[in-house]
């Protein structure tokens, strides 16, 4: 199952600012900042493809062809966020970020590359469509916030257009998997009959099936848990804009703050901020 435009639910980049105050090296930074804006500019390429490749034709469908092979290959380029967790220079999940790196790799190659049939559905330009987009909101966090330069749009929209995004894509993941059903039924693909001298079998039909049953409990999970996230961090974007009002008005009356608990948490977080920095 693919992630939400949170991204990677959270999947170490959006702890890169804590792994900063650590300390970590230059040529560590440089490379993910390169990682990151490369990643980018490859899903806006496919951004302008699909929107070329609209006006060309005028009609939406058939559009997967146009984006294809930069598609596949920076879609395969997400692999490498496996070894960034795996060697350290993201504190992340190796399994949850393979998890749902894997995931898309796996329907971009193992379904939508391997089941041609499937390739002109409309589902399938649903899903590429809220992973396009959802890709270009993610690297770009992920790039601004390396540079310690993170402008509030791309953050808001970084945990907000999930809330659209995570189940268009999820809905066309399920679409293009259940059309695929039937011609990989058909044609056997990837399956393994007995007997062998391996003694083994593997339906690849019944296995389709499985993942489209799994995402009925991993789905909630991962929506409902960026829907915290982005209740976590929009609130603490909130309470250092009081906290910074109240410093640039210091007769400020307290007493027209509604919530003052808001208020004490904006002060505690922002004395934590400053011990660290000290």
């Amino acid at each position: 199952m693919a992630a939400p435009s949170g991204g990677r639910a959270d999947n170490g980049y959006g702890g890169q600012a804590a792994r900063r105050r650590k300390g970590p090296s230059a040529l560590a930074t440089a490379y993910l900042v390169i990682y990151n804006v490369v990643m980018t500019a490859g899903w806006l390429v496919i951004a302008v493809g699909l929107v070329r490749a609209y006006l060309a034709k005028g009609s939406y469908h058939n559009l997967y062809y146009s984006i294809e092979k930069p598609l596949k290959f920076f879609q395969t380029g997400a692999l490498l966020e496996i070894l960034h967790c795996a060697f350290g220079i993201v504190p992340s999940s190796v399994v949850l970020t393979a998890f749902q790196v894997m995931s898309r790799v796996f329907l971009t190659w193992a379904v939508t590359h391997s089941v041609k049939e499937v390739q002109s559905e409309d589902s399938v330009l649903l899903f590429v469509v809220a992973w396009t987009v959802t890709e270009i909101i993610r690297y770009s966090f992920y790039t601004f916030n390396l540079l310690n330069h993170l402008p509030y749009l791309i953050k808001w929209a970084r945990y907000t257009l999930f809330i659209v995004l995570y189940p268009m894509g999820v809905l066309g993941e399920l679409l293009t998997i259940y059309a695929a059903l039937p011609f990989v039924r058909q044609s056997g693909l990837y399956s393994i009959s007995l007997p062998n001298k391996y003694n083994f079998s593997f339906d690849y039909y019944t296995f389709l099936i499985l993942v489209m049953i799994s995402y009925i409990p991993l789905f909630p999970q991962l929506y409902f848990h960026m829907l915290h996230q982005r209740r976590k961090r929009m609130k603490l974007k909130l309470n250092q804009r009081i906290l910074l009002q109240e410093k640039a008005s210091p007769d400020i009356n307290l007493l027209h703050w509604k919530n003052k608990q808001t208020l004490q948490q904006a002060k505690s977080i922002l004395h934590k901020k400053e011990k660290s920095n000290t």
